[in-house]
């Protein structure tokens, strides 16, 4: 899914004031922690990851992999903490600018 730079700055903002929904920690990026996310965006649409990892690079590369895994775009990294988006395809709850 690529999002315009209009669209990621309206999601920035509506993500501002949610706390991680999902946690990667020491056991790294497990099944279970792709299928959370994945019913996390299902549910929501627009949820943050908080990636415990104490590499800069690893941490990184896991949540390109959890963007990969679950079909979401990879909003904002910031510190240890990743914002994802992927639309509902039933009802979209979170509405975002055209290009």
């Amino acid at each position: 899914m690529e999002l315009s730079e209009k669209q990621k700055k309206h999601l920035r903002r509506l993500a501002h004031p949610l706390s991680p929904v999902v946690m990667l920690g020491n056991a790294g990026l497990t099944d279970a922690v792709v299928n959370e996310l994945d019913r996390a965006l299902t549910d929501h649409e627009l949820v943050k990851v908080s990636a415990r990892v104490a590499d800069r690079a690893a941490r990184n590369a896991a949540l390109e992999e959890l963007a990969r895994r679950t079909a979401a775009a990879l909003v904002q990294r910031v510190g240890h903490v990743g914002v994802f988006y992927r639309r509902s395809r039933s009802l979209p709850k979170v509405l975002i600018p055209d290009q």
